[in-house]
């Protein structure tokens, strides 16, 4: 979608709201995960290569203005991520310096880059939602968890870091306990911060005013820090509690906190290693992230995966050439941004631009800023993304989507982001193995009239995790039954799976006398169509059939038009198979209304019944010669008369019969009379006149009688029919068919043996 249709005066005054407080909310979330990926925090020991904590300022910056434009996606937000905080202190460590590091992290945007250019953005597509879900709950819990300690002032543990185990020596859930170790003046703005963002958002007259409340927090939080300076010892808010970024008195002093890369590094082997561990762990948390901010979105935009890649690798290969950390899609500022009324990509440059603007020149107001009051505003937007609601939802769809979700979310507080996701994947994995083996290929048990037959029909890509449900289903087939393998819409057939079936129609099926029809395999497979004769009437099938027989196989093909599982046919066959001859085992005489095509009604197919339709069904000379040579001489084994409601010749019959007048001098037609004169038989003698609001369903009653009326007719003037009739070698019934539900009903269902 082209960024110009979103850019209107109101969008742009909603996308600089929002990028001011995404700004104020990266601020500490750059600083905390840089201070997170020191190495010595990973080795516990201090003579270790440092990370510059201005380094993920720089990310921040290169996130919001270098990716932010490259970018497709509306909402996302890119910045250093706290999902890669151990992943860029082992590999520093690995590498020994910084600058190899930076090095490494160049090549990895280039690789980054070549995956967007080759598409490989696709792989999000296989990440399951319940997946996704969870990962949207668990950043919620752990802001909401992580949080309520910054909130009171209680900040051992810096601002963005998200794994479980804590830089402090704690964990997510140990930190909890300590919040005795508050302090008073920060604990005053978090808990008032929080209080009048949750009064805002409940105020209808608050909610839509043009201020955001989170830019009045941080107003509030640098009021109370002013005066709380001069109020006490205890309740002043000290630099520990306050935003840090780094000050510089010049834009010499500046320019100096951007390092730049060592290219020497480039004949370190270990340097290619770590580029494409970054690259791959970085492409799989844009991906994720930019998945489950597509969700969020309340316009429901998609975001073009490939493209995000190359604007991914291109910020990554300048963060490798200035000094920054990786950057990715993150989730926790994206989310930040969609809540604070964010409708274009703008938000996230804005935000790229303030963050530039603040550390060349007013760093020393901003270092005035409470973390409490942005902890108060990231807890709220944890709330928000795992709310109640998403519980519930996800618990109503059932235990497939509950357990992956529950399982992603658990696994991603418990450990960090990339782990936790893994997880997740693995566990949606081990259900969709579950499921296969539980629920295996689609199978139909179809009735045809040479006998029934378990059609399998294989899906368009039929893969190793199909080969135990096949192997089970094939198991389970009875000996003397008919399987038919239907791969007509398959383009790839996993090479397991074909021996499997191969093994099955040359070894197993004989010994079990299992009769096997395959049908539609690809040329290169070296498996032709072998398909037996199920779909049509043979002599041998006719031979076999009673009138009873016929009756169910009637039954049976309307019972599947009802539920729409029409039999698969291959018409084309039938179409061969047929050509040398014909031996139906019914004949219908049906009304030549456009609605009752027989064959469609009974589900059947080419050459199982003779079909003569004439107006009213009306059993004329011509139409006796036809159904006497349909049984007595093709050898049909049935007779059904078939009406229907709402018929258009027994209504003309009705209302001509009341009006006294023929068809002739109603329609002006010569020949309708001698139908019109044989369906009025079927209309009692002195008949009242049931009225316009009547009209149908009396129609509809003196169509039941024209039904029975041409049963007797047949049987009356047809010695032929009678005497087949007699010896049990032909059954003559009738039907009405409702055209308005579908359903049919046999009005003589009593077969002479």
């Amino acid at each position: 979608m082209p960024l110009s249709k979103y850019l209107t005066w109101e969008n742009l005054q909603k996308d600089i709201t929002a990028s001011i407080v995404v700004f104020l909310v990266a601020l500490p979330l750059c600083l905390g995960i840089a201070q997170a990926s020191q190495p010595e925090l990973l080795k516990g020991m201090e003579s270790v290569p440092q990370v510059p904590l201005f380094s993920g300022m720089i990310a921040g910056i290169v996130g919001g203005l270098v990716v932010g434009s490259i970018s497709r996606s509306q909402t996302s937000v890119s910045g250093p991520a706290a999902g890669l905080t151990t992943v860029v202190a082992a590999q520093i460590l690995m590498l020994g310096s910084f600058e190899a590091f930076m090095v490494a992290l160049l090549l990895a945007g280039i690789i980054q880059i070549f995956m967007g250019f080759y598409k490989l953005g696709f792989i999000a597509d296989f990440v399951p939602s319940s997946v996704i879900k969870g990962l949207l709950a668990a950043i919620g819990v752990i802001l909401i968890l992580k949080q309520i300690p910054h909130v009171v002032g209680h900040d051992k543990d810096p601002e963005g870091e998200m794994s479980f185990k804590q830089l402090d020596h704690e964990n997510t859930f140990s930190e909890l306990f300590l919040l005795n170790d508050f302090h008073l003046g920060a604990a005053v703005v978090g808990v008032l911060s929080l209080a009048l963002l949750i009064c805002w958002d409940k105020n209808k007259f608050l909610k839509k005013s043009f201020l955001p409340p989170s830019i009045v927090v941080v107003i509030l939080g640098v009021l109370v820090q002013s005066i709380s300076l001069s109020v006490g010892k205890d309740f002043a808010i000290n630099n520990e509690h306050l935003v840090q970024l780094p000050v510089t008195n010049s834009l010499w002093e500046f320019f100096k906190l951007f390092k730049l890369p060592n290219f020497i590094h480039l004949l370190n082997p270990d340097v290619y290693v770590s580029a494409i561990i970054i690259s791959l762990v970085a492409t799989l948390e844009t991906l994720l992230n930019l998945e489950a901010v597509d969700k969020i979105d309340p316009l429901q935009r998609t975001s073009p995966p490939n493209r995000e890649l190359i604007a991914q690798g291109v910020g990554n290969i300048l963060c490798g050439l200035i000094g920054g950390l990786p950057v990715t899609s993150v989730i926790v500022r994206s989310s930040v941004n969609i809540n604070s009324g964010a409708r274009t990509k703008l938000s996230a440059v804005i935000h790229g631009v303030l963050l530039l603007l603040s550390v060349m020149l007013f760093p020393v107001f901003l270092n005035k800023i409470p973390i409490s009051c942005l902890a108060a505003i990231l807890l709220l937007t944890g709330y928000k993304l795992a709310s109640p609601m998403l519980f519930i939802n996800t618990w109503k769809q059932g235990w497939y989507q509950f357990l992956p979700f529950i399982i992603t979310l658990l696994a991603i507080v418990l450990t960090d982001l990339l782990e936790g996701v893994l997880i997740g994947i693995g566990v949606s994995i081990c259900f969709i193995l579950y499921s296969n083996l539980h629920k295996p290929l689609k199978h139909v048990y179809e009735k045809h009239i040479s006998g029934d037959l378990i059609r399998i029909e294989l899906a368009n890509i039929v893969s190793f995790l199909n080969k135990a449900s096949l192997s089970r289903l094939l198991s389970e087939i009875p000996s003397g039954g008919h399987v038919l393998f239907d791969a007509r819409q398959t383009d790839y057939i996993d090479p397991d799976v074909l021996g499997i079936i191969q093994e099955f129609k040359e070894t197993t099926a004989p010994v079990r006398k299992i009769k096997v029809s395959l049908q539609g395999f690809k040329e290169h497979y070296e498996m032709a169509d072998d398909v037996l004769d199920i779909d049509f009437s043979s002599r041998e099938v006719q031979d076999k059939l009673t009138p009873a027989d016929v009756m169910e196989i009637l039954k049976e093909g309307h019972r599947r038009f009802m539920k729409g599982h029409r039999l698969a046919r291959d018409l084309g066959s039938e179409v061969t198979a047929t050509a040398a001859g014909q031996f139906p085992i019914a004949v219908v005489l049906s009304c030549i209304d456009s609605r009752t095509p027989a064959e469609i009604i009974f589900d059947l197919g080419v050459g199982d019944i003779f079909s003569v339709r004439i107006a009213g069904h009306v059993p004329r000379d011509k139409v006796l010669g036809s159904i006497e040579y349909g049984t007595a001489v093709a050898g049909a084994k049935l007779v059904l008369v078939m009406g229907h409601t709402r018929c258009g010749a027994v209504t003309s019959a009705v209302d001509l019969y009341f009006a006294k007048k023929t068809a002739f001098e109603a329609t002006g037609c010569e020949h309708i009379d001698l139908l019109i004169n044989e369906i009025q038989k079927s209309i009692p003698e002195n008949a009242v006149n049931p009225g316009q609001e009547n009209r149908l369903k009396y129609a509809d009653e003196v169509a039941e009688k024209n039904v029975l009326h041409s049963v007797e007719y047949l049987r009356q003037h047809s010695k032929t029919l009678r005497s087949l009739e007699e010896s049990g070698k032909i059954a003559i019934v009738g039907g009405i068919y409702d055209v308005v539900s579908g359903e049919m009903k046999f009005l003589t269902n009593i077969l002479k043996s």
